[in-house]
């Protein structure tokens, strides 16, 4: 494998990453719960409302971590990973681990007292990669949505 470069994200970058997003909807089995545009990514991150990590070989982006900083009121300052993917021919090679650590290292560099994130009930190898990490998988909370149009 040739050098890995995990970095931020650039504005100019963010339709890619909404490219991988859209394989994650895909590999979710929901394609065409995807409507947020390229347009819509980019005002987010004018905003400052989204960041992301991205893992680069060959100057092609092959992976990423989409985050934002939120509020527990339970816990304080809380770092949300929204969406982590890399691309299926080249994962098992330690670049998710990557990403991953320099999503916890920002949430850390902030000042987040905790980080969050949901995996599906039925993706037992993303499970089993943050058990791997230490991480509490909880089982007792639902979620609850209300699509706004």
């Amino acid at each position: 494998m040739s050098e890995l470069l995990i970095r931020k994200a650039t504005r100019e970058e963010l339709h890619i990453v909404r490219e991988l997003v859209y394989e994650l909807a895909v590999f979710e089995k929901e394609p065409d719960a995807l409507i947020a545009t390229s347009a819509e990514y980019e005002q987010a991150y004018d905003e400052g409302l989204i960041d992301v990590f991205v893992a680069c070989q060959k100057d092609e982006i092959i992976g990423m971590a989409l985050f934002y900083s939120t509020f527990s009121t339970w816990k304080g300052k809380t770092l949300y990973l929204e969406d982590f993917y890399v691309k299926p021919e080249i994962r098992n090679m330690g670049i998710g681990q990557k990403l991953f650590n320099a999503f916890l290292h920002e949430a850390k560099k902030l000042g987040a007292r905790q980080a969050k994130w949901q995996v599906l009930d039925w993706n037992t190898e993303a499970q089993r990669f943050y058990v791997r990490n230490n991480a509490v998988l909880e089982k007792n909370w639902w979620n609850g949505k209300i699509l706004i149009s």
